[in-house]
């Protein structure tokens, strides 16, 4: 896993995924010995098993520390509740979490932490009272506003757009949704109107039948932005079977070894991610630094491993970095690591 990171950061030009001096694992920071649960949104989803990976080579490296990573087989608040209440019982020392529901969750939270549990979420999070820190891939404000320039650099800033989301409820994707709105209002997309937003709740099957339903709900439609893994692969894959190449383009939040196809075929000119295999790492990082006794509170520095530091806002939020833009020219390097 070394190896891939490495390379990784090479392909960067050491720029979005650069990594900071290594930092020194302190004695504090090992938390040896502990069970960490990693619950994310959804069995099947890839980009969810490179987070993973993240997370066992970051317990790999400090020692001591199990990871389980689990997850119901559907996205919704019930049955991640129902994991997370599972993982409770077992008596796990940490739980990282990325939400279904920022509010349903937090009282799950809570009696996670009644029972001395730490909680803290990650990619999308729970509200602040159920859990400790959120640890954000990036910035809400720049993931918002990429999506929004990458489509208008493709278009030339004139057609109408839709958005295709996940789920109504999932934290992130409307925050990132609100984002986009906002960086809308310049003067520069001015003839590229939003049309619709539609819902395919990160599920392959629903997300292709959004996709063509915008189609044939607008006709003059020329672009879709998709901020989810799910929702742009399958929303890709429509415009290719729908014959719509060259006429209809997607962007958004994409895996390169998804991507690549499409990116290939024209369906899309740029998309964007974090490299999931990291914020695995260094949400594991962050929950071990935790265990380990460290003060997570507002104006505090936590330890992200090699990643280097993060301090904690208000709120508890945490920022990794920036996310990374990728298109024909790099899209064939990436997807062979992740």
């Amino acid at each position: 896993m070394k190896t891939t990171r490495r390379t990784l950061l090479k392909l960067a030009g050491g720029a979005t995924f650069a990594a900071a001096a290594p930092a020194i694992i302190t004695t504090r920071a090992r938390a040896a010995d502990k069970r960490i649960a990693m619950i994310v949104k959804n069995l099947g989803n890839s980009y969810f098993d490179a987070c993973a990976n993240g997370a066992k080579e970051a317990a790999a490296e400090l020692g001591g520390i199990e990871i389980i990573y689990t997850a119901s087989a559907k996205p919704t608040a019930e049955e991640q509740i129902a994991v997370i209440d599972a993982q409770i019982a077992q008596k796990v020392d940490g739980i990282i979490v990325s939400s279904n529901d920022a509010d349903a969750l937090v009282p799950v939270g809570k009696k996670a932490a009644q029972r001395g549990i730490k909680v803290m979420s990650f990619d999308s999070a729970i509200a602040p009272d159920g859990r400790i820190v959120h640890l954000s891939a990036s910035s809400t404000p720049l993931i918002g506003a990429k999506q929004v320039q990458m489509i208008a650099k493709t278009l030339g800033g004139k057609g109408e757009v839709a958005i295709l989301s996940a789920a109504s409820t999932m934290t992130n994707q409307n925050a990132w949704i609100e984002a986009m709105k906002e960086e809308w209002k310049k003067p520069e997309y001015a003839e590229m109107p939003l049309v619709a937003t539609v819902y395919g709740d990160d599920q392959d099957d629903k997300s292709y039948r959004e996709m063509q339903g915008l189609v044939k709900a607008y006709p003059n439609l020329k672009g879709v932005i998709s901020p989810t893994t799910i929702g742009i692969r399958s929303g890709a894959k429509a415009i290719v079977d729908g014959g719509l190449t060259g006429k209809v383009f997607i962007t958004g939040l994409g895996l390169p070894s998804e991507m690549k196809d499409y990116v290939l075929a024209g369906a899309c000119d740029t998309f964007a991610i974090w490299n999931p295999v990291e914020y695995g790492y260094a949400s594991t990082m962050i929950m071990a630094d935790i265990l380990g006794g460290a003060d997570a509170s507002e104006g505090k520095e936590l330890s992200m491993g090699k990643k280097g530091k993060t301090t904690v806002g208000a709120g508890g939020e945490c920022v990794m970095g920036e996310p990374f833009v990728f298109d024909k020219s790099n899209v064939e390097e990436f997807a062979k690591i992740f």
